[in-house]
């Protein structure tokens, strides 16, 4: 399936949950206009370049903003192999990574998956996740559901004028809905 398939498939497969089950309506997707998001940009932020967990570059694609809070998504092109995200909860959303392009493992509570080109893997709120880029580049959609502040948690890791401290990460975490409950994973081959 093609990228801009999957997109529009995710959405709408998202979308109807949203309306028919939220408590609270207005996390429900409602767009008054359509837009486009040209290949290798970014909305609003422009590239969000990371710092600390890895230093891989995210362009925002959907923000929550356009959605009511309902979704977000984001290419993140991977520049970091062997470099992930530490263990990690979400306190509020589901995530959803599709590979574009390399190799990653993955961590979902107690199963371990390694995925390439054309897998995608869903994470529950609430279950801890990690994942690690395996290859030397990569590419792949990840999508937050609802969108919680994930674009402001990237915003807030790419503005730092240095590499945070373990301490410093783990309060971002915090003041983003998330938190750090292990350390990175190594890389499983």
């Amino acid at each position: 399936m093609k990228r801009n398939q999957f997109i529009t498939a995710t959405i709408a497969a998202l979308a109807t949950p949203l309306h028919l089950f939220a408590k609270n309506k207005n996390i429900c997707i409602s767009l008054d206009k359509g837009f486009k998001v040209p290949a290798g940009e970014g909305r609003i932020h422009g590239h969000i370049k990371l710092k600390g967990v890895n230093a891989n570059v995210l362009d925002l694609k959907i923000s929550g903003s356009d959605s009511n809070g309902g979704i977000a998504i984001f290419e993140q092109t991977s520049l970091s192999q062997g470099k992930g995200t530490p263990l990690h909860v979400h306190h509020f959303q589901n995530e959803i990574f599709y590979v574009l392009e390399g190799h990653y493992f993955f961590k979902v509570g107690d199963d371990e998956f390694h995925l390439s080109a054309g897998d995608a893997i869903f994470l529950p709120q609430k279950i801890p996740h990690a994942w690690t880029q395996v290859s030397a580049l990569g590419k792949m959609e990840v999508i937050f559901q609802p969108a919680g502040k994930m674009e402001q948690f990237f915003v807030t890791v790419a503005a730092l004028d240095h590499e945070p401290t373990k301490q410093e990460l783990a309060k971002i975490f915090f003041d983003n809905e998330m938190a750090i409950v292990g350390p990175p994973l190594e890389i499983q081959r």
